[in-house]
């Protein structure tokens, strides 16, 4: 099966929510984020060993939440940790995770594959808008007493609902996978990948052309996008929470969409059938997937991991395919 030339098999970035790790909210612990993770790598082992090669990205939100929290309570003791170094870290640690379970799928079925993660670099431009209006909270809630100072640390606050204080940071636009050329030419050699951690560590370029860190946290899924249309990836499939998209969601009259294409996901956009920062950008990558991927047969799939050998075979899940 996976004899001869790995470019001759199709080619799937796979875009993993953080909240994968963490399958029951009460129960965030190391233990049971294994277990989470042991789950999801079981079912893209079987999608590989079906005769895909695969990109593997991965979302960090609460892992990065758990270590503001970390540094709040021990920054009395220690040094706080930059966010560009945080999402640094939850790269090698969640990538570790997901590398050993799915070496261990492919130790146990015999196949003559293997894993390795890439800490990824995202560039973005420092003059983004998104700078000027932070807008992503990120860490816990806070009374606004602790809120204040923060504020007075450097950091933007905001109000959030009448729940408390929270930190806001921004959302730059990704621009440049530094380290596409790599990941590429890995893929092409036949190792199974995973990179784009988080969205990427944010970082710009200096007036001497050196990589520089900056606080920012970039969209996973569009950072994903990005990487799948530069490497012209087959498939762009992201796991996330439902088996399929849906208009009116959660309403009596939701509506569950097998396929759309990118005229009608637009449309619908444009309805605002999909929620900010929950559906609304994993469509919205989907559709710069397949308007900057140069593969003609490139396609973009939503479901969740339980569903996700199903939704290959067209059983369930929402594709979305280019208008002809």
């Amino acid at each position: 099966m996976f004899s001869g030339d790995p470019s001759t098999r199709p080619l799937a970035v796979i875009a993993v929510g953080g909240n994968s790790l963490i399958a029951d909210r009460s129960h965030p612990e190391v233990s049971h984020q294994w277990d989470a993770v042991r789950e999801t790598a079981s079912h893209i082992a079987n999608m590989i060993q079906a005769g895909w090669r695969a990109v593997i990205t991965h979302g960090n939100g609460p892992q990065v939440g758990f270590i503001l929290r970390r540094n709040e309570l021990a920054m009395h003791e220690v040094h706080t940790t930059p966010v560009d170094l945080i999402v640094a870290d939850t790269q090698g640690s969640i990538g570790y995770m997901l590398q050993q379970t799915l070496n261990n799928e492919f130790f146990q079925r015999k196949l003559p594959l293997q894993c390795v993660t890439i800490i990824t670099q995202v560039r973005v431009e420092p003059d983004d808008p998104a700078f000027a209006h932070p807008a992503k909270p990120i860490g816990g809630f806070l009374d606004e007493a602790r809120a204040r100072q923060f504020e007075r640390d450097g950091w933007q606050v905001v109000e959030d609902a009448g729940r408390g204080w929270r930190r806001v940071i921004a959302s730059p636009e990704p621009v440049e996978i530094v380290e596409e050329q790599a990941i590429a030419e890995a893929v092409g050699a036949g190792w199974i990948v995973i990179a784009v951690g988080g969205g990427g560590i944010p970082v710009t370029r200096n007036r001497a052309g050196e990589l520089r860190g900056i606080a920012a946290v970039i969209d996973k899924d569009l950072a994903t996008s990005l990487l799948a249309a530069r490497i012209r990836a087959d498939l762009f499939l992201i796991s996330t929470g439902v088996e399929r998209v849906a208009l009116h969601f959660g309403q009596p009259n939701q509506q569950d969409l097998d396929q759309m294409t990118g005229s009608e996901a637009l449309r619908y956009l444009g309805e605002g059938h999909f929620a900010p920062g929950s559906m609304k950008p994993k469509i919205e990558a989907c559709l710069r997937f397949l308007a900057h991927n140069p593969n003609p047969d490139a396609y973009a799939l939503i479901t969740d991991p339980a569903n996700l050998e199903r939704a290959l075979r067209g059983e369930t899940g929402t594709r979305i395919v280019r208008d002809r």
